[in-house]
């Protein structure tokens, strides 16, 4: 049997707990499960509250007279070099986006759904689906990234200059 440094200890409440050889509360486990928790459902949260900026430029209206904003969607630079991503807005596909380039377009003010696919699609991944609410004038920036192996759209503050890809 290994001795490792701990003893139980009763305290106030009457449980037990176990100090390690120092005296202190071993609370990690409780606090690691906490904050995992917590993680999982910031996570699991479909709406993406965009952050918008000023437009200084740029259509503010529709042909149709209807309000308008702007939308970007970048990859970010270490996506991968034979991957491309594949964007359809409210389930219209928009623009396959490869390496070094980015979807730039005007969209109706208003409720949107967002939905990305990397390509090729080898691992069988499930795309990612995110609403977005539109607001006249303001341009909203998407990067596309993973988070271990799921692909993920942030919202973001920055856009990194590529070249606008071909929009079907």
């Amino acid at each position: 049997m290994i001795e490792r440094g701990t003893e139980i200890v009763k305290v106030e409440s009457g449980k037990s707990r176990q100090r390690d050889k120092f005296g202190a509360m071993n609370v990690f486990p409780k606090l690691f499960f906490s904050a995992a928790a917590v993680f999982a459902v910031l996570v699991s949260a479909t709406d993406t509250v965009a952050t918008a900026t000023p437009s200084n430029g740029g259509p503010t209206t529709s042909s149709t007279g209807h309000p308008t904003g702007r939308l970007i969607v970048q990859r970010a630079p270490n996506f991968g070099t034979d991957l491309s991503i594949r964007l359809l807005i409210d389930g219209k596909k928009v623009a396959d986006i490869p390496r070094n380039q980015h979807y730039g377009g005007v969209l109706a003010a208003g409720r949107h759904v967002l939905t990305a696919l990397a390509l090729p699609n080898t691992q069988s991944r499930r795309p990612i689906t995110i609403g977005v609410t539109i607001k006249s004038r303001q341009v909203y920036i998407f990067t596309a990234t993973w988070e271990g192996d799921r692909l993920a759209l942030r919202s973001s503050n920055f856009y990194m200059p590529t070249v606008r890809a071909n929009v079907r």
